[in-house]
């Protein structure tokens, strides 16, 4: 009888056993999914940050550039800024890629020569350009404002130039990548597009008096620069 009883003991309890290293199997399996499921969405969120913080600091950088070229302008003079804002504006904007939208459809029908002479002085005008409107300094900052995603998988960092003297600018960066990096492809000034306002007059040059019209009228305006 004694024996009966231990033998039903013994049995009871390895079942109760198994029971208990069934559902402690089912506890693991949830944790280790619920792991996985926090840990993927860690990676995304952290992605996504690092996504925008990459983007956001391309334009952070460009502007310090820019604020420090401004402070030492009387002295650079124009072409001592253009040398200093040369690097810091081909690691932050896709020039060809600017050049191609702005001459839109026109740009199929170049040759290539003509497109390497078109990407070239279009560099020399954007850096022309910087320099020229950024030469003095006289307490003017960047504030950084937002970011949004476009529909197209690019980013726009909206801030604000603040004048001492004037009403703030609102400056909107388009950014899309090259590669592994953010880079800056328009630039929207109080709600105009400086993308659109080249592509209007550039295709208008293009059809209307030819290539060579084109870049007659882009050095003009480099030179013109060259003279303040």
């Amino acid at each position: 009888m004694g024996k009966e009883i231990i033998l039903n003991c013994l049995k009871n309890y390895g079942f109760l056993l198994g029971l208990l290293i069934f559902f402690s199997a089912i506890n693991n399996a949830v944790a280790i999914a619920e792991s996985k499921q926090t840990k993927e969405a860690t990676e995304k969120s952290t992605a996504e940050a690092t996504e925008k913080s990459t983007a956001r600091q391309v334009v952070r950088d460009f502007q310090l550039k820019l604020l420090d070229v401004m402070k030492k302008g009387t002295i650079l003079g124009f072409q001592g800024s253009y040398s200093q804002l040369e690097p810091a504006i081909v690691k932050s904007h896709d020039l060809t890629k600017i050049v191609r939208i702005v001459v839109g459809k026109e740009w199929n029908i170049l040759s290539e020569k003509q497109k390497t002479t078109l990407n070239d002085v279009f560099n020399r005008l954007s850096i022309s350009a910087y320099a020229f409107n950024f030469k003095e300094y006289s307490g003017e900052s960047f504030e950084y404002q937002s970011e949004d995603k476009t529909a197209r998988g690019g980013i726009i960092v909206h801030t604000l130039l603040k004048l001492p003297k004037d009403k703030d600018v609102k400056l909107d960066y388009m950014l899309k990548k090259k590669g592994e990096s953010w880079r800056i492809i328009n630039i929207i000034a109080n709600g105009v597009s400086d993308l659109a306002l080249k592509r209007s007059e550039y295709t208008s040059i293009l059809k209307r008096d030819g290539f060579e019209a084109l870049i007659a009228k882009i050095n003009e305006k480099i030179d013109n620069y060259a003279k303040r």
